[in-house]
C-alpha cells in the first residue's frame, strides 16, 4: 500500500514500474523443537498449519488477526504522523488507544492471549526480528507486523528487489531528479545551526534543506558536530540501546532446491537462550536461530540454469568486546554452513561456486553501520514516537531524517512510512505544496493485495522525489 501510494503521487504505477508476484507459502517455519508451518495467506489452510502444532491453539488464529486489524487501523494514523516532543502524546486520539496497544505487554506476552505453544506463538512474533528484536522484550504493538503480511501478502519483485529500487529510480529521474552515486559525503555544511549544504570530493552542493538517509548514529558523530545535537551527542549515543546485528552468506550452489520455500526461517530449539545470547550475553550461538531465501523457485532470473542463488542471514550481537571477528568469522561461517541442513540443504562445499560473506564488523566499517547494529536503534519504549530522533532534527533547521533509525522506526513498510512524514515535514517549512493521495486515483488493480519487502535505500529517494518535484533542493547523505 505504502508504495503504491508513493508512485501514485509521483504519477506513476508501480504494477506497471515492477512485476510482483505474491508468495503462497510466505515462508516455511522450521522448528528445532520439532514440527513445521507453513505460513500461508489462506485462514482456513493457515488454521489447519496451527492446528499440526497445536489443536487447540487453531481456534485463536481467527481471533487474533480480526483483532489485529482492529489495532492496526486505529494505530495507522499514529504511524503516519510526526512527533516533535512529548506533548503530542497526549493527542486524545493515542489516550484512546493504550487498551488496545498494552504497551505494558511485550509481544510474546501479547500473544500468550491468544496461542499457548511456544511454537505458534514464534510463527506469529519471530516478524520483531525485523526491528533487530526479541519477541519477549519488543513491545506488544509490533503484533502488527505479522498480521499485515497476512493481511496484505509477502511479494517477489520480479528481478529481486533492486527491480524495486530502479523503479523508482526511474520515477524520479523523470521528476527531474538528479541521482548521485560513488560520491561519499564527508562533510555537512552549516550556517550557525542551520544546515545549508555538503560537500563531497567533487565540490560543494548549497541546498535549501537536506535529507540523511545515512545510518542515524554513525551520521550524528561523523557529519554533525556534538554542539548542535544535545540530546544526541556521541557521549548519549554510546549509552543508547541498539539493535542486533546479522552474519550474512550470499551463495551460488550448482543444482536446484526446489523442495525449499522462498523463505524458510529455522527457529533454534532453545529459542529463548539464542535470543538471550545475542541481546544480553553478547556470545555467538553454537544453535543459532537463521533465515533463508531461495528465489530461485519464484524466479529463476536469479541463478544461472540449474543453478541456485541462496541469501542466508543470522541474527547476532552488534558489535561487542566479547566477538572478535577477525578470529571467529571463518569458524562461524563453517558453523552456519553445517546449520543449512536442518533445512534440507546438503553438500554445500561440494556444490559451492560463489560466497561473499558479511559479518557486523563488515557492516560496521564497509557500510558504516554504528556498531553494526543493521536495524539501528533499538525499538523498546524509551526509543519510540517523541523519544525516537525526529524527522525533522531538532535544533539543526534544514535537517531531516529517513530511515529506521528516526520515527516510526525500522521495518520496510515503517521506513518508507518515515520518507512521507519528513517530506511532508520539509516542505511544510519551505510553504511548498504537498501533494496527497486524495489528489490522485491509484490505478485499478486486480487484486487489491498489497504489500512486499523492499530496500532502506529507497527512503531517500521517496523523499527527494516528492520535494523535488515541487522545485526545492534537497541533496541525499547517500544513495
Amino acid at each position: 500500500r505504502v508504495l503504491e501510494e508513493i508512485f501514485a503521487v509521483g504519477g506513476g504505477c508501480l504494477r506497471d514500474e515492477v512485476e510482483l508476484v505474491r508468495l503462497d507459502p510466505q515462508y516455511e517455519l522450521v522448528f528445532g523443537g520439532g514440527g513445521r508451518m507453513r505460513a500461508t495467506p489462506h485462514r482456513e489452510r493457515l488454521k489447519q498449519e496451527v492446528a499440526s502444532i497445536c489443536p487447540a491453539d487453531a481456534q485463536g488464529v481467527d481471533r487474533f488477526l480480526d483483532e489485529t486489524a482492529a489495532k492496526f487501523a486505529r494505530f495507522r494514523p499514529v504511524l503516519e504522523s510526526s512527533f516533535s516532543g512529548w506533548r503530542d502524546l497526549l493527542r486524545p486520539s493515542l489516550v484512546r488507544l493504550l487498551p488496545w496497544l498494552r504497551p505494558w505487554n511485550s509481544l510474546d506476552r501479547e500473544l500468550r492471549r491468544y496461542f499457548s505453544d511456544p511454537r505458534v506463538r514464534l510463527a506469529f512474533s519471530f516478524q520483531s526480528k525485523y526491528l533487530g528484536m526479541s519477541p519477549l522484550n519488543c513491545p506488544s504493538l509490533f503484533s502488527i507486523l505479522s498480521f499485515l503480511e497476512y493481511e496484505y501478502g509477502v511479494f517477489h519483485p520480479l528481478g529481486g528487489c533492486g527491480a524495486v529500487t530502479e523503479a523508482m529510480a526511474r520515477l524520479a529521474r523523470r521528476l527531474g531528479v538528479e541521482i548521485a552515486v560513488d560520491e561519499p559525503v564527508e562533510q555537512l555544511l552549516f550556517s550557525g545551526s542551520r544546515a545549508v549544504g555538503l560537500r563531497t570530493p567533487t565540490g560543494e552542493y548549497r541546498a535549501d534543506a537536506v535529507v540523511v538517509n545515512a545510518d542515524f548514529a554513525r551520521a550524528m558523530e561523523r557529519l554533525v558536530p556534538n554542539r548542535l545535537r544535545p540530546r544526541w551527542t556521541d557521549a548519549k549515543l554510546a549509552r543508547k540501546r541498539y539493535s542486533c546485528s546479522t552474519f550474512m552468506l550470499y551463495l551460488g550452489l550448482d543444482g536446484r532446491e526446489d523442495e525449499l520455500a522462498h523463505h524458510t526461517i529455522f527457529l533454534a530449539e532453545d529459542y529463548e537462550r539464542n535470543l538471550r545470547e545475542i541481546e544480553v550475553d553478547h556470545v555467538l550461538s553454537a544453535n543459532p536461530s537463521f533465515y533463508v531465501q531461495n528465489p530461485c523457485v519464484t524466479d529463476p532470473s536469479l541463478a544461472p540454469p540449474g543453478g541456485t542463488s541462496l541469501y542466508v542471514l543470522v541474527p547476532v550481537t552488534h558489535q561487542h568486546p566479547h566477538v572478535d571477528w577477525s578470529r571467529r568469522q571463518r569458524e562461524y561461517r563453517d558453523l552456519v554452513i553445517r546449520q543449512l541442513a536442518k533445512i534440507g540443504i546438503r553438500d554445500v562445499e561440494k556444490r559451492l561456486r560463489f560466497e561473499r560473506m558479511v559479518t557486523p564488523a563488515d557492516w560496521d566499517v564497509e557500510h558504516q553501520i554504528y556498531r553494526g547494529a543493521t536495524f539501528n536503534l533499538a525499538h523498546n519504549l524509551g526509543q519510540l514516537l517523541h523519544l525516537r530522533p525526529r524527522n525533522r532534527f531538532e535544533g539543526v533547521p534544514g535537517l531531516y531524517l529517513v530511515g529506521g533509525g528516526t520515527h516510526p522506526g525500522s521495518g520496510l513498510p515503517v521506513i518508507f512510512e518515515s520518507a512521507r512524514i519528513t517530506s511532508r515535514l520539509l516542505l511544510e517549512d519551505l510553504d511548498l505544496p504537498y501533494t496527497t493521495l486524495d489528489a490522485v486515483a491509484l490505478a485499478p488493480s486486480p487484486d487489491r493485495e498489497r504489500g512486499g519487502e523492499f530496500q532502506e535505500v529507497l527512503a531517500a529517494a521517496t523523499a527527494l522525489s516528492t520535494c523535488l518535484r515541487a522545485n526545492s533542493t534537497v541533496v541525499p547523505e547517500s544513495l
